[in-house]
Order: structure tokens, then C-alpha cells, then sequence
């Protein structure tokens, strides 16, 4: 592991450091108790976000991004209920899924105590898919105090395409092998490899619920990989 000449961190946020299952999961459950539905509400917490990160990966490949991460999970909830038999649901009950929600998800318990102690030693940016305003919102609502948020919703190239990383290193100011990409994707950090970055794998095994994440395809090996963001701070030589 050479971490040499590392000026920034940037993280994945959705699914990294956000817990959108439970999150949804438990939105789900109360409106559909809300409405007397019994629904298998983890798998189509699993559903909703599978589907709508599958819009936005590569979103602008071909013809400039028309929409933004809020875009798509209000488009995802609308063709859920149609299809899953929630069309009980109210537009206000919709909104809860797609915006409330998604702008109050908490963050993984270790991750606020090692953020400021990362920032003492390196540039700590949310490098998202997400919307600015996702992040602002939960970054409020968790007390996280970024010092950049780097939305792809700026950049109008969506990760995994090249352009996204090469866009963010741009705003960095930064050649991209001074960053390191931290995730717990790896078709988020395969990408960023691929650009140049150097990378860090952060498992977070409960990110799908009960279904645990999707098997990799094959075994992975980056520059760094540990199992909580207290070992990436002490992999990085930082004190927390």
C-alpha cells in the first residue's frame, strides 16, 4: 500500500456512509400500515434503490444529463406503486419515500467521530450521484461538515463514465492520483481506478439489509480494504 502524495479523500455517500435501506424500508412500512397493505417492504426497499441507480449510472453518456437523483427516485416511486400494488398510496405519502426520506437518512454510527480527524490531514469531499441537496440535507441532519460536495448533478456525467472522475479531480484541483476514492461499490471504485485514483474499500455488509450487498465479481484488491471507518483513519495514519 503506497499512499504517498494522497491530498484528498473523496467518498462515495449513498450506501458508504447513508443507510438508505433501513431508511426506506422502515417509510415503506408505515405508510403501507398506513393503508392496511402488507408488502415483503425490505426487498422492495432493495427494489427501489437497485432501480434507481441503475437510471443514473452513466446517466449523460450520450446526450447531456436531464435529470438529477431526486428526478429518478420520484420517477422510481411512481412505477413502484403502479406495479407492487401501492397505489393506495397518496402523492404526500410518495413524497415521503422520495424526498423526505431520502433527505433524512442517517449515516453510519462510525463514520461522524472519524470525519473531522480525517479533515485534519487531507481535503474530505462527498463525490456523490446523489443531488447537491440530498447531501446538504443529510449532512445537516447527521453533523457532518464536509469540505467540498461534489454532486455529478454538476458535473453532467455520471459515475461510472470517466468524465465524472476526471471531473472531480478538475474541481479538486488536483492530478487524480492525489486522490484516494473511498466506497463500498466496487463498480464505484473499479471506475475511479481506472482514472487514475488510488482507492479504498469500506465493507458495510448491512447496506442491502438481510440480502447483504451483491457478490463482486471477482475478488477484490485495492490499495486499502477494511471493515470500518476507524481502520481506514488508522490505515491512513490518522489519530481518532
Amino acid at each position: 500500500m503506497n499512499m504517498a502524495g494522497i491530498k484528498a479523500l473523496t467518498f462515495d455517500t449513498g450506501g458508504t456512509i447513508l443507510d438508505w435501506h433501513s431508511g426506506v424500508r422502515d417509510t415503506l412500512a408505515r405508510l403501507g400500515s398506513k393503508h392496511g397493505i402488507d408488502g415483503d417492504w425490505p426487498t422492495l426497499a432493495n427494489e427501489f434503490r437497485r432501480r434507481s441507480l441503475g437510471t443514473m449510472l452513466n446517466h449523460g453518456e450520450h446526450a447531456p444529463a436531464t435529470k438529477n437523483f431526486d428526478d429518478v427516485h420520484r420517477e422510481t416511486i411512481e412505477a413502484m406503486c403502479s406495479e407492487f400494488g401501492l397505489d393506495a398510496f397518496t402523492d404526500d405519502d410518495r413524497r415521503e419515500v422520495w424526498w423526505d426520506t431520502m433527505h433524512n437518512l442517517t449515516c453510519w454510527q462510525d463514520f461522524p467521530a472519524v470525519l473531522p480527524q480525517l479533515r485534519t490531514q487531507y481535503l474530505v469531499a462527498s463525490f456523490t450521484i446523489l443531488s447537491f441537496r440530498i447531501i446538504m440535507d443529510t449532512a445537516r441532519k447527521n453533523g457532518l461538515s464536509w469540505d467540498a460536495v461534489i454532486s455529478c448533478e454538476a458535473i453532467g456525467k455520471y459515475k461510472v463514465l470517466p468524465e465524472a472522475y476526471n471531473g472531480c479531480a478538475r474541481f479538486l484541483q488536483l492530478d487524480p492520483g492525489e486522490i484516494c476514492m473511498v466506497a463500498c461499490h466496487g463498480f464505484d471504485l473499479d471506475a475511479a481506478r481506472s482514472c487514475g485514483f488510488k482507492t479504498a474499500l469500506v465493507n458495510r455488509p448491512d447496506e442491502w439489509g438481510p440480502a447483504g450487498p451483491p457478490k463482486p465479481a471477482s475478488t477484490p484488491d485495492y490499495d486499502i480494504m477494511v471493515d470500518s471507518f476507524p481502520e481506514l483513519a488508522a490505515k491512513l495514519g490518522v489519530s481518532t
